[in-house]
């Protein structure tokens, strides 16, 4: 990999800097930073003095930035050095290949040099052909036949004029596709013009009925969203659609790629005796060459480009839902349901430990249904539960209705019940990290002791699970595992960091995630503190062991010590800058905590008193912010959704409803909201706002509670229709039955677009993606059988 300190390391922060619009002294400084260890939230936090304030965000775009241009700077030094062993490289081309800027302008210009098997061309140039080749295309006034007769040579293989021409032919075939300029002026013109064409393969219509709106449709590469084009590339997967990259909608006559191909090399039918067959050749080379590779490339493009959009959907949403309110630290029974084998039961206190644990059987085919409520009010007075949490899978809207019976008949016990998404509860039941963490409780049990935690702190629960697995993305099994990965991976982390962690209660997924702290280095701070109790000071863990300077300098800031020795542990203030509070305390006349919260004394204080050469105005300015509201928490304030009384199906829906609802998840093409029927609602983003909506999530995000209106219900295919403006018109209840109909006001007509009307709406995910289950939910799937259960 290219060095920070080479010439190209300095070209690529120039290069950065300029794309960010910041200077490349800042870019400098991060790209120091990063390669010296340091993580996005320890520099976006503690080191605003060295990259002049750059936030988190753009640090994370020039981590992604510096990963591409180096990895584009490797490919250059091997192709140059390729280049040069095959004693080709003439300072043009050296040029040329250093002002490639993308990694596919690069490879356009290694192409003619890149080693290959024997190809037709190398073949002919062997037999000679060559001369014939650059004969025909620089006079058209020869003759072919009579040109190619002169170069048959039976020894050599020609074995007649024909030979010599289809010899010619693919050598000149070779240089038109080898031609880098040519190839991306090609490119871009396709991708402007061209688009994605799908038909049903023969045979398939029924096994493939959830691709139906693709079995015959066509839309502009340019108009396609993510999710549509990862749909129909799972079909073709699938072997139920067969896809074709279309250069342009089909005319009569030559293609005007063919035009350009053509106009670049001096080739035009004028009649004389060679422009037919060099107007031939053009053909062939297009349709054989040119076509087959642009398509391999925009297809790649297209890929990469849906990939992109919905990794970034997975970490929004992933985002979201780590950084949702917190219940805090009050007692909680959690509710993990189901029917044959029974509502599974767990309390846990405020510190998340397991204090009770049941389960109960009030569903169909046992029906214990009193039995039941009498087994969790008992549970509920034993421990002081305060919230009951249940999870959203299978029987939840059967066991919420035995909850809300609890509270009704028990209203002494206070209690308040919350919906909990389970997703990814049966992964961390079955990992080995639950073993080790419940060890004496059955696997069953331990979803609803995760349901019951992430109520409590969603983002100190959910750590704790593959973040694929946790159920917020679209198409997550058709993207690449280590963008996806990388990129879910940064969102926690910068949470986690965010939100800070209490180093005395943390679980060791959770530490991991810390800034500067590896899995083996969780470990070995849970291990001291079992072994020596809790930490008393941020300087006690450089008594951990394996735990260094440099570990100590970036983790130390964002563990909390709550109760120690020293009241500034509890803060975000990073050690290192403790000196600057010392004298903050000397100047305001008093002790560190009573200056801690008190407004009025630090709001007296002159930041620009307290800089020095190590500490500029941002630190500064950060440390006063911090001592006025010590260890705040980011996340907002927990509440509920109250759902509507006698709403608890989807037959009790009507058109026109009213409802209060939570979002559970936001794709490209809208959001899902779960209004208490066991069916999420689908608020298309056409539904989501008077003016135009780019992004769903610049309305909403998963756990918003809203008010949302009911426009349709289409009970035979499960689906509900819903809009966030509340004055839009509701669709005739007498079509809403039968699913039929324009929801006017609401959500458009599903336009049908491309060829023949095949179907151009964003189309449901099929049953494996990350969506699956929220989309199910929401009727654009067909039920699967079990769930978690």
């Amino acid at each position: 990999m290219t060095t920070p300190g080479s010439l190209e390391a300095g070209s690529i922060e120039g290069r950065i800097a300029a794309e960010l619009g910041v200077r490349e002294r800042q870019v400098k400084a991060a790209v120091d930073l990063l390669d010296g260890g340091s993580t996005v939230p320890f520099i976006a936090r503690y080191r605003k003095e060295a990259t002049e304030t750059l936030d988190d965000a753009q640090l994370r775009t020039i981590e992604e930035r510096l990963r591409y241009l180096r990895e584009l700077e490797e490919r250059r030094t091997a192709i140059l050095e390729s280049v040069r062993e095959q004693g080709k490289l003439t300072d043009e081309l050296e040029a040329r290949i250093r002002g490639a800027e993308t990694k596919a302008r690069l490879e356009d210009i290694y192409l003619p040099y890149k080693p290959k098997r024997r190809t037709k061309a190398q073949i002919a140039r062997e037999a000679g052909l060559e001369p014939l080749a650059e004969g025909l295309l620089g006079d058209p006034t020869v003759e072919p036949a009579a040109a190619a007769a002169a170069f048959v040579d039976a020894d050599k293989g020609v074995a007649d004029a024909q030979a010599a021409l289809d010899g010619a032919r693919a050598i000149l075939t070779e240089r038109f596709s080898e031609d880098a300029d040519l190839i991306g002026e090609l490119r871009e013109r396709m991708w402007v013009r061209g688009r994605l064409a799908a038909k049903v393969r023969e045979g398939k219509e029924e096994a493939g009925a959830k691709f139906a709106d693709y079995f015959d449709f066509a839309e502009p590469f340019t108009d396609l969203p993510s999710h549509r084009v990862l749909a129909m590339l799972r079909g073709e997967k699938e072997e139920v659609l067969d896809l074709v990259l279309e250069p342009e909608e089909p005319t009569e006559g030559p293609s005007s790629y063919e035009a350009i191909v053509a106009g670049r090399f001096g080739i035009a039918e004028r009649g004389r005796p060679a422009d037919k067959w060099l107007s031939d050749t053009v053909r062939w080379a297009w349709r054989t060459r040119l076509l087959v590779h642009l398509g391999i490339d925009l297809r790649l493009r297209l890929r990469t480009a849906a990939e992109d959009d919905a990794v970034g959907v997975f970490a929004a949403n992933l985002r979201d839902l780590l950084l949702a309110a917190p219940a805090g630290t009050r007692t909680t029974l959690g509710l993990d349901p189901g029917f044959r084998t029974g509502v599974k039961v767990a309390v846990v206190d405020a510190t998340g430990k397991v204090v009770a644990t049941d389960t109960i059987y009030p569903h169909v085919p046992q029906n214990r249904w009193d039995e039941a409520i009498a087994g969790l009010a008992r549970l509920a007075r034993e421990h002081a539960v305060e919230l009951i949490a249940i999870g959203n899978g299978t029987a939840s809207r059967e066991t919420d209705r035995l909850a809300a019976e609890l509270i009704a008949k028990h209203p002494e016990l206070k209690l308040t019940k919350v919906m909990v998404s389970e997703a990814g509860a049966s992964v961390y039941s079955a990992s080995a990290f639950a073993s080790q963490e419940l060890p004496g409780l059955d696997v069953s049990l331990r979803g609803a002791v995760s349901i019951a935690r992430r109520l409590q702190d969603p983002l100190a629960e959910l750590v704790k699970i593959d973040p694929k697995s946790i159920g917020v993305g679209q198409y997550q099994h058709d993207l690449s595992e280590v963008k996806l990965s990388r990129s879910l991976d940064a969102v926690v982390e910068d949470c986690v960091n965010g939100v800070g962690v209490d180093v005395n209660t943390a679980s060791a997924p959770l530490l991991a995630r810390v800034s500067g702290i590896t899995s083996g280095l969780a470990e070995n701070i849970v291990a001291h503190r079992d072994a020596n109790g809790p930490f008393r000071s941020r300087t006690g863990l450089k008594k951990v062991q394996r735990l260094g300077p440099k570990a100590y300098e970036q983790c130390a800031g964002f563990l909390r010590i709550r109760g120690g020795d020293d009241p500034l542990d509890a803060s975000s203030v990073h050690p290192e800058a403790y000196p600057v509070v010392r004298r903050m305390v000397t100047t305001s006349g008093q002790e560190v905590g009573a200056l801690i919260g008190n407004s009025g004394a630090l709001r007296s204080l002159r930041p620009q008193d307290f800089v020095d050469d190590t500490f500029g105005l941002p630190t500064v300015t950060d440390i006063l912010k911090e001592l006025e509201k010590p260890g705040r928490d980011p996340r907002p304030a927990f509440r509920t959704a109250t759902f509507k009384d006698g709403v608890e199906k989807i037959s009790d829906l009507s058109s026109g409803m009213v409802l209060e609802g939570v979002v559970t998840n936001v794709a490209a093409f809208g959001a899902f909201v779960d209004v208490g029927v066991h069916q999420d609602g689908l608020v298309h983003v056409s539904a989501m706002s008077k003016n135009f909506v780019k992004d769903p999530r610049e309305v909403v995000k998963p756990g918003d509670i809203v008010k949302v209106k009911v426009l349709d219900v289409d009970i035979p295919r499960k689906r509900i229709s819903l809009t966030l403006r509340l004055d839009d018109e509701a669709a005739p209840q007498e079509r809403s039955a039968s699913g039929g109909g324009r929801q006017r006001g609401g959500r458009p007509p599903q336009q049908r677009q491309g060829r023949g009307g095949g179907g151009g709406r964003q189309a449901p995910p099929p049953a494996n993606s990350a969506m699956a289950d929220a989309l199910r939910r929401a009727g654009l799937l067909d039920p699967k059988k079990g769930g978690r259960r």
